[in-house]
């Protein structure tokens, strides 16, 4: 895929603001932990995957929603500054920007708390029209919008089914990609191959494998890095799987490409601010090649 032919890929989902504590160690049930840095990054899964794709090579458009309030500046200045069409983000008087709230420890594992705001108003009637290459959803705004959207768009359906809840059965029948950690695979269970979908789960230091009709049709290991902060890295998956599906690439490369691209983000703090870009992901497949 050249230049001049870019993938057009529209990414209906949540914008946030995450504010990040960092300590030595998460809290318990009942536990203060002291000593924590306090920084704010841009996220959501919906603007973080929209993120990952544009700076991977594709032209994206996100379609959400954010609050008449100073955090939706905070939260769209990175999908702005990198060229992410944003005609589609629609702003509410009626509710506030959505924000989580992080934890992160010392080896890069997180706790995370969201407080959706304005994406929980991303109702089927504010949607556009949506015309691209591809569409990407999640589960971070609401299911009926998320089903509408399904039972419109004839297009290629990439859906992360992130958080895990229960969904209506015309996500399985009409997706063409699926995308879920291991925890999340568990919790839909049979039915996920069921569905004739492409199903890529994703096992963390393990790698990823994607699976269609109940079959293994590839496996990637997971890179070796010293993780800072694996916020946004299962986000950056799932717009690089796109990605690379949409230019053509093979399973096994396209997952590949994948694993390479969420490891880079854990490499670094943040969410969208350490999402990487082509050359990075490249750089990285080249390194253990």
């Amino acid at each position: 895929m050249n230049a001049v032919n870019l993938i057009e890929i529209t990414v209906i989902g949540s914008i946030n603001l995450d504010i990040v504590a960092t300590a030595q160690a998460l809290p318990t049930p009942g536990e203060t932990v002291s000593c924590a840095t306090l920084a704010s990054y841009p996220g959501g899964k919906g603007a973080n995957q929209a993120l990952a794709a544009q700076k991977l090579g594709a032209s994206v458009a996100m379609v959400g929603r954010v609050g008449c309030d100073a955090h939706a500046d905070e939260a769209l200045v990175l999908l702005r500054e990198n060229g992410v069409d944003l005609s589609g983000v629609g702003v509410d008087n009626t509710a506030t920007t959505g924000v989580a709230l992080i934890a992160v420890d010392a080896r890069g594992e997180n706790q995370i708390v969201v407080a959706p705001g304005a994406n929980a108003n991303l109702l089927p009637e504010t949607l556009p029209a949506i015309d691209a290459d591809a569409l990407i959803l999640q589960l971070e705004t609401p299911v009926e919008t998320v089903a509408r959207v399904m039972e419109m768009v004839t297009g290629f359906i990439a859906i992360n089914l992130a958080p895990a809840i229960a969904v209506p059965d015309v996500v399985f029948e009409r997706a063409d990609l699926i995308i879920v950690n291991e925890g999340e695979a568990a919790f839909y269970g049979a039915r996920l191959h069921q569905s004739k979908a492409k199903i890529a789960i994703t096992y963390g230091a393990r790698g990823a494998a994607m699976f269609q009709n109940g079959r293994e049709i590839a496996r990637a290991e997971a890179h070796q890095i010293a993780p800072i902060d694996t916020t946004g890295a299962g986000d950056t998956f799932v717009g690089a799987l796109v990605v690379a599906l949409m230019e053509g690439q093979s399973d096994m490369d396209a997952l590949e490409f994948a694993c390479a691209a969420g490891a880079c983000t854990a490499t670094r703090a943040g969410a969208q601010s350490s999402l990487p870009t082509r050359r990075d992901v490249e750089a990285m497949l080249g390194d253990e090649s």
